[in-house]
């Protein structure tokens, strides 16, 4: 509704009224007689409506924002029509002083002909208020955003929107060959209007530094603003703005810190606008606080990802690590088709970190895997699992062909010497290679596939590639089964698991009982019984041997005093020793704390031994041997004939018997090598003034002949089966 009380009073305009209290509280007095069509003006008031004086050709009315205009009209019609009491806020746009806030109050004049009341200027608190909703609905729009070009969308989307600009684009940073340029990644713009010629001018364009206004704004770092009226170096671009019907642009660098400390440059945003806006927009004001969230978002989009990096990365070696690698194996296997996956292990490693030293193991390592990054084609995901064992993941659709070649090229360069403080390091590597899904249908599958495959390669010589194959599934399966045993046998120690079966051992002379083999069993918790070959074999692979055989010792010492006690006062009990416990210098202190602690004589006790022990490491095992013997315990060689049987060495061994294997037994008295041998070792034993023991009797005709050539004594199922202590004890009774 238009109205005429925009006039001023021609008295205020030539002549109006100054005060200087209301010029230092900045506040503009007005009054007017309701129903006369102009207004009374102090200076405050015709300065803050921007009124120069009585020739102002154009009402400051018709400089009131067209939005609030009509607002404008109803508050005053209702000062002029009832004499109300009203206030109001509007815009108000001049050519110098741009867009300020100003608001009008009046009060009631309901039975009086003059209104009165006050203009004051709110513009600072409008746009202090304007910039906390803005900072507020930025950093809303900010939270949860993963990258840096969605989180400047939003911004470009937001200023637009609430600030009131036409058209907004982001001009992102990329490289062009060896130079760094701008291109317009993001725009903006309002729907009711046709851009076509200006964004086609945009995207059209590469921007170099200080080319034209946002080139110049990159290379200053300081916004400028552009009157599309003006003559520019970027021609084509200001004519394609005035063609959309927009004046006036802004330019401003977008910049922030990165996680490395440097200044880094994302880009440069610019808006358009219809109108001319350099001193009324809002946006010069923002764009530091658009800058300092640009700023916070990139820095924490630089931690995340350096936190991503670093949760997929193995520190040493810059290659993925098991745990992303296997991730991307379930993403590969995921999306199907046909690849490749290596298993990489490095040969004779170990002896260079021995050797040398981790700081040489470490160089091997991350110089190795530089090699394999430089081998690895496009496609390939190549990471270091662990130790040191890699693994390479194929492009998508190579065939076998291919992964030879590359295969080769890996083994060539596990090969090349690697420099360590001027000495030459050499290793090798052996791999396995499983294909998908020929080999497996996931990760599991693939990796255990490949790794049985380099398990094979390690088998027959290392410095080899070797493919999948049911051989490698098996040997690998073996190892696992062992690995697994190895595990549940140190559970079955602390469980207290296993027990002792005693086998008799007969005088052929007096026929009693003059000895007792301690037997090990193993009995789990679901009462199956473990056969000794199983578990015996994979003890002695690890020092596990030595605290089972500690135990036997002491549960033999248990069990004597009970023994005697039952009418076996003389009882010698024979127990099996394992080479790595004949390696141990303390072996001879540690029995003897034993057999002490359980008041036992030492006498009471033989330790069993074969040759193949005894020879391994002679140098170690003689001495120990002597000094148990000098402590009083006895030796046996068991399984004699089966070993080295070096008659020059028998002679200088502190042994009291030998035992003859039940290879040889079971042939007597029909094997008649069987019997020379049977019959030169027991004479061997009588002639060197030792008892013999042969094993493995299990029939009358072996009885006899044993009898026959002064055999001392027998063990087997004929002269007595094992039996747990209590058997044994009921069994004597």
């Amino acid at each position: 509704m238009h109205n005429d009380l925009g006039n001023l009073c021609p008295q205020c305009a030539t002549a109006a009224y100054r005060d200087p209290i209301d010029a230092l509280a900045g506040l503009g007095r007005w009054s007017m007689v309701r129903g006369a069509p102009h207004l009374c003006l102090s200076a405050v008031a015709m300065r803050l409506l921007g009124v120069e004086g009585a020739d102002d050709e154009l009402p400051w009315i018709e400089r009131v924002v067209a939005e609030d205009r009509p607002a404008l009209d109803a508050a005053l019609l209702e000062i002029v029509a009832r004499g109300a009491a009203v206030s109001c806020e509007f815009r108000l746009a001049e050519r110098e002083q741009g867009v300020r806030w100003l608001r009008l109050q009046s009060v009631a004049a309901e039975q009086r002909m003059v209104a009165t009341g006050m203009l004051t200027d709110i513009t600072t608190s409008k746009r202090a208020a304007l910039r906390e909703r803005f900072n507020f609905a930025l950093t809303q729009y900010l939270i949860g955003t993963d990258t840096l070009d969605e989180a400047v969308y939003k911004i470009i989307h937001l200023v637009c929107e609430e600030l009131g600009w036409e058209w907004g684009a982001f001009w992102a940073l990329e490289r062009h060959g060896a130079a760094e340029v701008l291109r317009c990644r993001h725009v903006w713009h309002a729907p009711d209007r046709d851009y076509t010629p200006f964004r086609s001018a945009a995207t059209a364009l590469v921007v170099e530094r200080g080319q034209g206004p946002v080139g110049q704004a990159w290379h200053s770092g300081q916004s400028l603003w552009v009157d599309a009226g003006g003559a520019h170096s970027d021609v084509a671009r200001v004519q394609a703005a005035r063609q959309c019907g927009l004046q006036s642009g802004f330019f401003f660098p977008v910049t922030y810190v990165a996680g490395d400390g440097r200044l880094h440059s994302a880009g440069v945003l610019e808006f358009f606008s219809d109108e001319p806006r350099q001193r009324e927009a809002q946006l010069p004001g923002l764009a530091e606080s658009i800058s300092a969230l640009i700023a916070q978002t990139g820095q924490r989009m630089a931690q995340q990802e350096r936190v991503r990096v670093l949760a997929q990365t193995d520190e040493m070696t810059g290659l993925f690590n098991r745990a992303h690698f296997h991730a991307l194996l379930d993403a590969a296997c995921a999306q199907g088709g046909q690849f490749g996956l290596m298993y990489i292990d490095l040969d004779q490693f170990k002896p260079i970190n021995d050797g040398f030293g981790h700081a040489a193991g470490n160089l091997v390592l991350c110089e190795f895997a530089d090699r394999l990054r430089q081998l690895a084609p496009a496609g390939a995901r190549v990471a270091r699992l662990g130790g040191d064992e890699f693994a390479l993941m194929a492009p998508p659709g190579w065939d076998q062909q291919a992964l030879d070649a590359l295969a080769a090229a890996v083994l060539e360069a596990a090969r090349g010497r690697f420099n360590y403080l001027g000495h030459d390091l050499s290793v090798s590597a052996s791999i396995g290679v499983s294909m998908f899904p020929l080999h497996g249908a996931d990760t599991a599958q693939l990796l255990h596939a490949a790794d049985a495959a380099m398990y094979l390669s390690k088998r027959n010589g290392r410095n080899l590639v070797s493919y999948f194959c049911r051989e490698s599934d098996t040997q690998q399966r073996v190892v696992a089964a062992q690995l697994l045993m190895l595990s549940a046998l140190q559970d079955a120690l602390q469980r207290n698991e296993f027990f002792l079966e005693y086998q008799p051992i007969r005088d052929l002379q007096s026929d009693r009982i003059v000895g007792l083999e301690a037997l090990i069993r193993w009995r789990k918790a679901d009462g199956s019984i473990v056969p000794p070959d199983q578990f015996i074999p994979v003890a002695e692979q690890s020092r596990l041997i030595v605290f089972i055989g500690r135990w036997v010792i002491e549960q033999v010492c248990r069990d004597l005093p009970r023994l005697q006690a039952a009418g076996m006062p003389d009882i010698q009990v024979h127990v099996n020793m394992a080479a790595p416990e004949f390696l141990d210098d303390d072996l001879p202190r540690e029995l003897m704390a034993i057999v002490s602690a359980a008041g036992i004589a030492p006498s009471r006790i033989c330790l069993e031994l074969t040759e193949g022990v005894i020879m391994r490491r002679l140098d170690k095992t003689l001495p120990i041997m002597r000094e148990l013997v000098r402590l009083g315990f006895e030796i046996s060689l068991d399984d004699f004939g089966m070993g080295y049987s070096s008659l020059s060495l028998l002679k200088t061994l502190p042994i009291s018997s030998l035992k003859i294997d039940r290879v040889f037994v079971q042939g007597v008295p029909h094997d008649r090598n069987d019997g020379a041998i049977v019959r030169t070792i027991i004479d061997l034993a009588l002639h060197m003034q030792l008892r013999v023991i042969a094993e493995g009797v299990e029939s009358a005709a072996q009885l006899a002949f044993l009898r026959q050539f002064d055999c001392t004594q027998v063990q087997g199922y004929l002269p007595g089966r094992p039996l747990v202590l209590a058997g044994l004890l009921a069994a004597l009774a």
